[in-house]
């Protein structure tokens, strides 16, 4: 029996294999989507690693986020050599080791992320240890009045007031997305800051430091606001 040809919506034929190759098609596209993807995020980290310029931020990325360093290029680290040591205005400093952190009890943080550069995405998952329960565990003493936070690229920094990192919705990362936070997103830890701006959550972190004042952080020494609120962000958060 001849092959009863599809009508198009201009009027031409078009064959049922015809038809049935580029539903094929579609199909695979979408099936190698994720895979491209994540080949296309590993370049873009791989490439902002070397790039001094920051001009690899500027590209299209499927996933959402952006990758941009501050530096040419970042150490890796993992679980035997990573390390992020809690002290400054503290009674009980210590120095966690990965296994450690995981091992502690963890909070999920579902928000958007939002970035200076107007990019943002949507509903992101952020799991890790409450900086709360790590601070108090260190025993603030009482002339503390904010965190200063430094990481291991060498260059970057951030800072927050004791009041905004005792917030509940504060986390040193472990997890993003529902894995673990990979080199180029800033891990195996970073601090993320669910109602500030995503400068605030320093990737690569290693030191914690409770002080006497704010010390303005890295783009803050550059323009940025020290308080990086968003537009519709809570301030007043619940105890943490």
């Amino acid at each position: 029996m001849a092959e009863q040809p599809q009508q198009r919506a201009d009027g031409a034929p078009v064959g049922r294999r015809t038809l049935l190759g580029m539903l094929g098609a579609g199909a695979a596209g979408l099936a190698a989507a994720p895979y491209l993807q994540r080949g296309w995020e590993g370049f873009l980290g791989a490439a902002s690693q070397i790039d001094s310029t920051g001009l690899t931020g500027l590209l299209p990325n499927p996933g959402g986020f952006r990758y941009f360093s501050v530096v040419g290029s970042v150490p890796h680290k993992n679980e035997t050599n990573y390390a992020l040591k809690i002290g400054g205005l503290v009674d009980r400093p210590k120095t966690y080791t990965l296994p450690e952190l995981r091992a502690l009890p963890q909070t999920r943080v579902v928000r958007d992320v939002l970035c200076t550069d107007g990019w943002r995405v949507d509903d992101t998952p952020f799991e890790g240890v409450k900086l709360g329960a790590l601070l108090d565990a260190a025993g603030v003493r009482s002339e503390g009045r904010a965190v200063q936070f430094t990481c291991f690229d060498g260059a970057y920094s951030e800072s927050l007031t004791l009041e905004q990192a005792r917030r509940s919705d504060v986390l040193v990362a472990l997890n993003m997305q529902d894995k673990p936070i990979t080199h180029q997103h800033g891990g195996p830890v970073r601090l993320y800051v669910a109602p500030m701006y995503f400068y605030k959550s320093a990737k690569w972190l290693s030191g914690i430091e409770v002080t006497d004042k704010v010390i303005p952080g890295f783009w803050e020494e550059r323009g940025y606001e020290v308080d990086g609120w968003l537009d519709d962000a809570d301030r007043h958060d619940e105890a943490a």
